[in-house]
């Protein structure tokens, strides 16, 4: 079993919407002694979303269906097509828009280096918060989902944010089928169920560049709230 960090094979997945304007930042500050390889995921992207990543210096995959989980299965996919061999310890997954801060990736990877965790969830409710990063319904949104899984799955946790790390092998356990919103409380919800060894560890965000997809619109706020709580209760 891995015993520090520099031993661990780390793969990132970063799904991506017409982040043009902020990819290529997001890639660039990866850690590059923490990372293996990049791989974002253009989700239907109609700017140069996949041009900025490339020069970055990611891998770039190509997701026409539409979902946030979509894209994330899409490079899970592209990882589990490669020689046993080469498939890594943990993945690390993202957001495109510069709201988190990839730099701190060892902060996520640390609760992994002896084993005794196996996801690591970034938390934005209990790290530093740029005024505005979140909005209301956001925060609304994650306090209500996490007291519900509290109360029906017995696992803590104060945030269902993007940014988070999970050894492979568990990952692949999890049978994530989730396409669209539920992605990261499918995750945390099936890993509480199994008993997986759960933290979090207080990471920055910052005000997204560009407009949010779904909390930037009516539509998109109702439905992520929806499919979040019809995904807490039918895992139930």
């Amino acid at each position: 079993m891995e015993t520090d960090r520099s031993r661990l094979r780390v793969n990132v997945i970063i799904p991506a919407f017409n982040e043009a304007a902020s990819i290529g930042r997001v890639v660039a500050d990866v850690p590059p002694d923490v990372a293996e390889e990049v791989i974002v995921v253009s989700n239907g992207s109609t700017d140069a979303t996949e041009e900025q990543a490339r020069v970055a210096g990611a891998t770039v995959l190509r997701e026409e269906r539409k979902g946030y989980g979509f894209a994330c299965l899409k490079g899970m996919s592209y990882i589990a097509a490669k020689p046993v061999g080469e498939q890594p310890d943990v993945v690390i997954f993202l957001d495109g828009d510069y709201s988190d801060y990839p730099e701190e990736m060892p902060a996520l990877l640390a609760p992994l280096q002896n084993g005794q965790f196996d996801l690591v969830i970034g938390s934005r409710a209990t790290g530093e918060r740029e005024r505005g990063a979140m909005l209301p319904q956001q925060v609304f949104g994650n306090w209500l989902a996490t007291t519900l899984i509290r109360l029906l799955y017995q696992t803590r946790f104060t945030d269902l944010g993007p940014f988070r790390a999970i050894r492979y092998a568990r990952l692949l356990e999890l049978n994530m089928q989730d396409k669209t919103y539920g992605w990261t409380v499918e995750m945390q919800v099936k890993a509480a169920k199994m008993g997986l060894r759960c933290t979090e560890v207080p990471v920055r965000y910052r005000k997204r560049i560009g407009v949010s997809k779904v909390t930037g619109t009516v539509r998109g706020t109702i439905l992520a709230g929806y499919k979040i709580l019809t995904t807490i209760f039918r895992l139930l």
